[in-house]
C-alpha cells in the first residue's frame, strides 16, 4: 500500500514513521528544502516565487510550552537546563527525531502540491518542484494531510478598516520587535500569541494598547507600557474608538487573530469543507468521513502537540492496516454529530470546534479507547495544563520555570 503525506513538519514526521513501520510505501511531500514546518525561520514573508511563505517563526522564539510536553511519547527532547527552549532547538529536535527513525529518504523537498484528487480506487497528487517548475503526477493508495495550521492568517473585521492610514501588520509577518521601534501599537486579540507578543514588541515600541474581550486577564502580568482595552467599535484615519466610548491614536494595527484552516490543494469533491475555522466532515476530527483513504493530522489545538499527532497517526494506522474496522459512514456522522452537539450546547462556536485545552485528556482516551491503541501518559496533560496557568498569571516569568516529569502520572517543579 502506498501512503502520501503532504508536509514534514512534526505532523508529517510522525505519520511517516508509523506509516513506514507498518510497512507501507510512504512518500512526503515538502514545500521547503528542510524539515521542521512552523518551527523553521524564514526571513521572508509574504510571497516568494508565486508561493505564499508558510512560517510564522519570529526571531528568538522561545516555546510557550515546556519542552517536557513537546516531545513524542516515545521519543522525547533531550536534556536541556531550561523547560522553555529556542525554536531551533525543536528544529534540532526534529531532525533527531527524523534521522532515528531514517525518514529523510522518504521525503521530496522543494514540492509543492497543487492538487489533490480522487481517480477511481487512486488519489492522484500534482506536485510541482519548485526549484525546477518540473510538473509531476503521482498516484498513491492513501492521503494524510500534515500542512499545519499555522500558515493562513485569519484578519477580524472592523468597520472602516480601509479608512486608517497607518500600517497593518498580522503575527504570520511578523519577525523582529524592532519594526515598532518608537510606534504607538495596537494590538487586536489576545490569545496565546497576542499577550506574548504585547509584552515583546514593549520593548521597543512607544505604547502598546492590547484589544480584546476577555474577562480573565490580569492587570500586572505585562510590561508598565502596555494597556489593555475591550473590543474596537470602528476605525478612522488615525486611530480607534472603542466599544467603552474612548478613543486613541495608532501608528499601526498588528493583528494576533489567529489562523485559518486552509488545503487549498483538496478539491470540492473531496469531502472536506472548512466553516468558520471547523473543518468538517471528520471522523474523530482526524479521518475523512467521505473519504476515509485520506486523513488530516494535528487539527486540534491547545494541546500537547507532538504527543497528540502521535497518537492520532497510531490511531488511523490502525485502520489502513486492518487491524481495526471503520465504523459505518452513517456511524461515524452520527459520531461526530453528537460530540459537536455536546459542544453547542455548552456555548462553544464553530471556530472553537478543534480546541481542547483542559479536555485534550478526553480526546487521547477516546482515540486510545477506540482503536485499542496506548494512551498519552496523563503527566502529559497535566503539565500542559500547569503551564498553560502559568502563562496567564505570570506572563513576564513564566519561561523561568523548569519543570522534570517524575513518572506517567507526576511532575514537579524545580524553582
Amino acid at each position: 500500500m502506498s501512503v502520501c503525506i503532504i508536509g514534514a513538519g512534526t505532523a508529517g514526521l510522525c505519520c511517516a514513521r508509523h506509516s513506514i513501520e507498518n510497512g507501507f510505501k510512504t512518500t512526503v511531500f515538502e514545500l521547503s528544502d528542510r524539515i521542521g514546518g512552523t518551527w523553521v525561520y524564514n526571513e521572508a514573508t509574504g510571497v516568494v516565487n508565486g508561493i505564499d511563505v508558510h512560517s510564522s517563526m519570529y526571531k528568538n522564539l522561545r516555546t510557550n510550552l515546556p519542552k517536557e510536553v513537546m516531545g513524542f511519547p516515545d521519543f522525547e527532547i533531550g536534556e536541556n537546563e531550561v523547560s522553555y527552549v529556542r525554536s531551533d532547538e525543536i528544529c534540532d529536535f526534529l531532525n533527531q527525531y527524523a534521522d532515528h527513525f531514517q525518514l529523510k529518504k522518504h521525503i521530496k523537498f522543494n514540492t509543492y502540491v497543487i492538487r489533490v484528487v480522487q481517480r477511481n480506487t487512486k488519489w492522484q497528487v500534482l506536485c510541482k518542484d519548485v526549484v525546477t517548475n518540473k510538473i509531476e503526477f503521482h498516484y498513491f493508495d492513501k492521503v494524510m494531510v500534515a500542512n499545519g495550521h499555522y500558515h493562513t492568517p485569519n484578519y477580524s473585521k472592523i468597520p472602516n478598516m480601509d479608512r486608517f492610514k497607518g500600517e497593518y501588520l498580522h503575527s504570520h509577518d511578523f519577525r523582529t520587535r524592532e519594526v515598532f521601534e518608537g510606534k504607538s501599537v495596537l494590538v487586536i486579540g489576545a490569545g496565546p500569541s497576542g499577550m506574548d507578543l504585547s509584552n515583546i514588541i514593549s520593548r521597543s515600541a512607544e505604547r502598546v494598547t492590547i484589544s480584546h474581550h476577555l474577562t480573565d486577564i490580569g492587570e500586572n502580568i505585562f510590561f508598565e507600557n502596555v494597556q489593555q482595552k475591550p473590543d474596537v467599535r470602528e476605525l478612522d484615519e488615525n486611530g480607534a474608538f472603542f466599544v467603552d466610548g474612548t478613543y486613541e491614536e495608532f501608528d499601526t494595527i498588528f493583528f494576533c487573530t489567529g489562523y485559518k484552516y486552509a488545503f487549498p490543494f483538496l478539491t470540492v469533491n473531496s469531502g472536506i469543507y472548512v466553516e468558520d475555522n471547523y473543518v468538517q466532515e471528520l471522523y474523530k476530527q482526524c479521518i475523512n468521513i467521505r473519504n476515509p483513504s485520506m486523513a488530516l493530522i494535528g487539527l486540534p489545538f491547545y494541546v500537547c502537540a507532538a504527543q497528540m499527532m502521535d497518537i492520532q497517526a497510531r490511531f488511523i494506522m490502525s485502520y489502513y492496516n486492518g487491524s481495526n474496522e471503520l465504523p459505518s459512514t452513517e456511524e461515524m456522522l452520527k459520531d461526530t454529530y453528537d460530540r459537536m452537539t455536546k459542544l453547542w450546547e455548552d456555548g462553544y462556536r464553530k471556530r472553537h470546534a478543534h480546541m481542547l485545552g483542559p479536555r485534550q485528556i478526553d480526546y487521547f482516551s477516546d482515540l486510545s479507547k477506540t482503536a485499542g491503541v496506548k494512551n498519552i501518559k496523563a503527566v502529559m496533560t497535566k503539565l500542559h495544563n500547569e503551564s498553560s496557568k502559568c502563562f496567564n498569571e505570570n506572563l513576564r516569568h513564566f519561561r523561568e520555570d523548569n519543570f522534570a516529569i517524575v513518572d506517567d502520572e507526576t511532575f514537579v517543579k524545580l524553582n
